[in-house]
């Protein structure tokens, strides 16, 4: 286990409109607003043909190459992220929500494209005094998060 320590910093309330890529939003936010590092909250609706990575094809592989699921249709959703920046600096998303249509639910990473279907509602907390990044880890391909 690696860690480290932050507190709170600003507050931000967000709503993102219809049409707009989510992880894109936020991270442009947090550029425009010089956020460095926080913790994310999302509720709101997605659009068909949103794109979720949902697992890797083979747990074993490396580097890992993830599968994405195509969503056929809106769905409503809930989901939690963070936000670090990478090694250039810039701040880079990491959210996963929960979407549901009728009695069925995907759930997965938003990184590869999820649009938001009407309004998505956003908290960010920013967190302050640390210096967590983002690196690239060369087992797996992925951007991992380097407390410090």
């Amino acid at each position: 286990m690696k860690y480290a320590e932050a507190r709170y910093g600003r507050i931000f309330i967000m709503r993102i409109e219809d049409g707009e890529v989510l992880h894109e939003e936020i991270e442009k936010f947090a550029e425009d607003m010089e956020i460095k590092a926080a913790a994310i909250l999302v509720i709101g609706g997605i659009g068909k043909g949103s794109k979720l990575v949902v697992g890797p094809e083979d747990a074993d592989a490396r580097p890992a190459v993830p599968i994405e699921h195509v969503l056929d249709d809106v769905h409503e959703i809930s989901g939690v992220g963070t936000l670090f920046p990478n090694e250039e600096g810039r701040p880079i998303s990491h959210i996963h929500v929960s979407g549901g249509r009728g009695t069925s639910t995907k759930t997965g990473c938003i990184r590869r494209g999820v649009r938001v279907w009407l309004v998505a509602e956003v908290v960010i907390f920013e967190l302050l005094g640390t210096k967590s990044r983002r690196s690239i880890d060369d087992k797996t391909g992925f951007e991992l998060l380097e407390p410090a």
